[in-house]
């Protein structure tokens, strides 16, 4: 028999997958002992670098486990190139989000019926529908995969609510293994991940976070120095740079700037129409554009390898964000720049953002007593409920979400509470074919109807009411006519259904625990916050300073950093806060006179002054008022202070 020199590569074998379906002949750093530990039924953590090939660590194993392998994922631009790219492989792959017809959704929903989907990729929010969830526990599910898995821990930089949720949704579907997969997560937050998910510490698999092809410098500038000096940065460097800044109207001057000045430069955030951010993506992708200056809504999923520079014209919110913003450049593994151009100006804008998430204690008590209260049975409105308590969407959803994992209230379903309907054809004409019962209940439900011009009106709540019909029976007609081709459909009013499951509990101690949590958080902000000016100031090497913040300890300086090139660091420009003058505080005693109930609260105030909006000042339009943004560039804590001495 003929020696060999070692066994077979077969198709069924991961490393016959990865070769049949990806092309690859052999894995990247990581991947393998994450693919193997999934095939053998451990549950797993990936926390790979931006770029480190985190996708096929379920993409793979999804090919040769039994049943489906549902991905989470809160990105709908990288679910559809993902779902793409698998369909032109031949795998089958479908994706559930906003963006899906109803015909997409059946074609979906019958693929998962008949078990020929492998692989399914949701946003978390679609898992608070009730009925969804029990279709997925009537599915052979063989794995679970959550992006930014990060997402889940509070004293992550990215909470996102609807994550808190996961773990349990696995453990009521008994799903045999979860892969947990994010390029920013600190000790803390991994240990997070590991405990909720009952993720083994061995099973965590985490990749070095330097890369010796990204050379990290800090500029110390003030705010008038920034736009020369990378105009003068750009004229040194040749191909494609990422400009990253706070604000979208930051991203309009500075692209502006650049291209007064002979640079191909374009802005990207998320104020512009869809087809302006599209447009300014490809032709910066294609080489069309050389710089893209971008708020954090360009790059989620962007795979550009050849992006040479990458600058934080504006401090970043914290380290996990310039980690993952600078892990853009470079890609292709040729040396590129990563630059911050330090100004502490960004301080007051940044920590404002912080502070307007964080709800007062008696909006978070009104909140919590409200809706302890509405019935066994009932829905809200998020937005209604950010109005008249003064918080922010997201913010009301993080609340809502800690009274479920209070087991005080279990979601149901998500529904619109008004549909706009435009016949294409005339109403008798199109009556015609159905029997005489429909009939009689179209005609019924339209009369119900608010008619105006070109639209009927449907608030289905009072039409079922008035007409004494079903609500879902009421939705389903009007979904059948569009089906048909009779109108058009605009839905509108998302309310989201919930059950109350307790109803012996004190809404002021529950109220006095989620404020406390709240307050938690916004520590967590700030430090995170502040973690960047520690960067920008330290006399260490920049990359161990990074690698550190994620467990990681080099052992010797990286040797391409400007603090390993000799460069002594300087406390990053400030300018001075002036005291506040008389007129100002004559204008703020004024306002207090005009008692306008959304700033009756110190905090409220004192948001108002520092140009934070929140829903209840919307509302009432007072972001025109003369005062709002009057003491902007005083930090808020300042503020605070002295909105609180005022009688």
């Amino acid at each position: 028999m003929a020696a060999v020199d070692g066994p077979a590569i077969l198709p069924g074998m991961p490393q016959g997958v990865l070769k049949k379906w990806f092309g690859f002949d052999r894995f990247r750093d990581g991947q393998r002992e994450v693919v193997d530990g999934l095939l053998e039924g451990r549950s797993m953590l990936a926390v790979f670098p931006t770029g480190g090939g985190k996708s096929l660590c379920y993409q793979l194993p999804a090919l040769m486990l039994d049943g489906v392998t549902l991905v989470i994922s809160p990105l709908i631009a990288l679910m559809k190139d993902q779902v793409d790219a698998l369909k032109a492989k031949g795998v089958a792959a479908a994706r559930l989000d906003s963006t899906l017809s109803t015909e997409e959704y059946a074609e979906v929903m019958e693929g998962l019926r008949k078990g020929s989907l492998k692989l399914l990729y949701v946003a978390p929010e679609r898992l608070a529908n009730e009925g969804f969830r029990q279709r997925l526990a009537r599915l052979k599910i063989g794995m679970v995969a959550i992006d930014e898995a990060h997402c889940i821990s509070e004293w992550g930089h990215n909470f996102r609510p609807d994550y808190l949720k996961l773990a349990k949704l696995c453990r009521d579907l008994k799903v045999s293994r979860v892969l947990c997969l994010t390029a920013t997560a600190t000790p803390g937050v991994s240990e997070d991940i590991r405990r909720e998910f009952a993720i083994a510490e061995s099973d965590h698999v985490q990749l070095s976070f330097h890369r010796d092809n990204l050379d990290l410098k800090i500029s110390p500038l003030t705010a008038a120095e920034r736009k020369p000096w990378l105009l003068r940065r750009l004229g040194e460097l040749e191909g494609a740079v990422v400009v990253y800044v706070t604000l979208q109207q930051t991203a309009e001057e500075v692209a502006t700037y650049l291209k007064k000045h002979g640079v191909s430069a374009q802005a990207y955030h998320a104020g512009l129409p869809p087809e302006f951010r599209e447009a300014a993506q490809e032709k910066f992708m294609a080489g069309e554009t050389r710089v893209i200056v971008a708020t954090i809504a360009f790059g989620m999923g962007i795979d550009k390898a050849d992006i040479r520079a990458v600058f934080h014209y504006n401090l970043p919110k914290s380290l996990e964000n310039y980690s993952q913003e600078t892990g853009r450049a470079g890609r292709d593994g040729k040396p590129s720049i990563c630059e911050m151009l330090a100004c502490g100006d960004d301080l007051v804008t940044l920590e404002n953002f912080i502070f307007g998430d964080t709800p007062t204690p008696d909006a978070v008590k009104h909140l919590v007593d409200h809706t302890l209260r509405l019935g066994t049975e009932f829905d809200v409105s998020v937005y209604e409920l950010s109005g008249v308590n003064d918080i922010r969407p997201l913010v009301v959803n993080t609340l809502l979400t800690y009274l479920e994992l209070e087991g005080l209230i279990a979601a149901t379903r998500p529904f619109y509470s008004t549909y706009s309907v435009k016949l294409l054809r005339d109403f008798d004409k199109m009556l015609l074919g159905y029997d005489d019962r429909r009939k009689s209940f179209l005609r019924k439900i339209f009369a119900a109807a608010k008619e105006g011009r070109s639209w009927y009106n449907f608030k289905v709540d009072e039409v079922a009411m008035e007409t004494g019909e079903d609500r879902n029976r009421i939705v389903t007609a009007l979904v059948y006519l569009e089906e048909a081709g009779d109108v058009v459909l605009k839905k509108s009013g998302v309310r989201q259904g919930y059950r109350l499951l307790k109803d012996d509990v004190n809404p002021r101690l529950i109220a006095e625990r989620l404020d406390e949590r709240f307050r938690k958080r916004e520590a967590a902000d700030l430090d995170r916050l502040h973690g960047v000016v520690d960067l920008a100031e330290t006399d260490r090497c920049l990359t161990g300073f990074v690698t550190e913040h994620f467990g990681e300890v080099l052992a010797e300086p990286c040797g391409h950093c400007d603090r390993c090139r000799g460069v002594k660091p300087v406390l990053v420009p400030r300018s001075p806060v002036e005291e506040i003058d008389e007129e100002s505080l004559a204008a703020v005693h004024a306002l207090r006179r005009e008692g306008h109930a959304c700033l009756k609260g110190s905090r409220q105030l004192a948001r108002f002054l520092c140009g934070i909006s929140s829903p209840a000042v919307t509302r009432a339009r007072l972001t025109r008022h003369d005062a709002f943004a009057l003491l902007e560039n005083r930090p808020f804590e300042d503020v605070l202070t002295m909105v609180e001495t005022l009688v």
